[in-house]
């Protein structure tokens, strides 16, 4: 069985600010949880692009603690999607950007895997768009 969620927040930063931050790669782990690292193949922001990952010590949704994993970078809309495939996860994630305004982005970061989502998943999908917001901040 496969749960999807999704968030959405407006970010206090222009949407090509938030695209600077997203589209480096070692940045994923500041704004998605989950994540501690990332190794970026030479591709690096790239459809098709495969980046190892190392998974954080505290479980969440669709996602055991710990260890070395690999996610494939399915889409990329320059300044407006990301999209990748965490594939020992079974999770199909990513982040979508539009204007919202002056100096304002809308993000909405959608996640969809097999399973069932435990409770709590709406605030993890809300931490995520506040750990972004504030990583824009600094």
């Amino acid at each position: 069985m496969s749960q999807t969620i999704s968030s959405r927040r407006e970010l206090l930063a222009p949407p090509a600010d938030v695209w600077a931050l997203v589209a480096e790669p070692y940045h994923l782990p500041d704004w998605w949880p989950g994540y501690e690292g990332v190794h970026p193949d030479k591709r690096g922001l790239a459809e098709g692009a495969r980046w190892q990952v190392r998974r954080t010590a505290s479980p969440g949704l669709l996602r055991r603690p710990r260890g070395e994993g690999l996610i494939v970078v399915q889409t990329v809309v320059p300044g407006t999607e990301l999209v990748w495939r965490d594939v020992q996860q079974g999770l199909d994630a990513g982040i979508r950007l539009a204007s919202a305004g002056p100096e304002r982005t809308g993000a909405a970061t959608p996640a969809s895997g097999r399973g069932t989502a435990p409770r709590g998943v709406r605030p993890t999908r809300k931490r995520l768009l506040i750990l972004l917001s504030a990583r824009l901040r600094r």
